[in-house]
């Protein structure tokens, strides 16, 4: 009879943009931790992101909890990021620019009496 094995691998890939997927999904690690750190199960889970089985995510919350430091610093890192991305891109003229118009424009729909 062969032994268990045990040693398992979390159902992870690392992005060439820096973001860990679950799974060979679109689903960031980031998206499962945040829900289960709300509160959500496994299957709440799923229910918001059904391209995964419960098997990545639970497998994705293990390795989150096995390596609870790294994956807070991780998420970190990458909220930090976000914020940069998000600052830099609402400080450029072109977007206030646009902005400008696309409300213009709204406002001059509003005002277009219906025929």
């Amino acid at each position: 009879m062969s032994p268990l094995e045990t040693v398992q691998t979390a159902p992870l890939t690392l992005w060439e943009d820096g973001s860990i997927r679950v799974g060979s999904s679109r689903v960031t690690l980031d998206s499962v931790v945040h829900e289960f750190i709300q509160g959500a199960t496994a299957e709440q889970i799923q229910d918001d992101f059904p391209s995964l089985s419960l098997r990545e995510i639970y497998g994705a919350i293990s390795y989150y909890l096995e390596h609870e430091d790294r994956v807070s610093e991780y998420l970190r890192r990458r909220e930090e990021e976000a914020g940069r991305v998000r600052a830099e891109t609402e400080d450029r003229p072109r977007i206030e620019a646009l902005r400008r118009r696309v409300r213009e424009r709204h406002v001059g729909l509003k005002a277009k009496p219906e025929a």
